[in-house]
């Protein structure tokens, strides 16, 4: 099966992770809200399948090129 690796765009800190390991996404649903510059930014899948890995937690501070999830479809 093919993988796609969700990264995160702009620097910030993850407010809330909507997915776990073995869950099963489309495209488009919300994976984690990201809180850059007093704004929340969603990000989502960019395909649908079934997560195998989640990078983020609660509270992280992420930059650039981290990685959300991992998704297997």
């Amino acid at each position: 099966m093919a993988r796609e690796t969700v990264e995160v765009p702009i620097t910030g800190k993850i407010i809330s992770v909507n997915v776990k390991a073995g869950d099963t996404v489309k495209e488009d649903d919300v994976l984690c809200v990201l809180e850059s510059m007093k704004m929340e930014n969603p990000l989502v899948a960019t395909v649908g399948g079934t997560v195998v890995e989640v990078g983020v937690k609660v509270d992280q501070v992420v930059k650039p090129g981290d990685t959300v999830a991992v998704i297997e479809y």
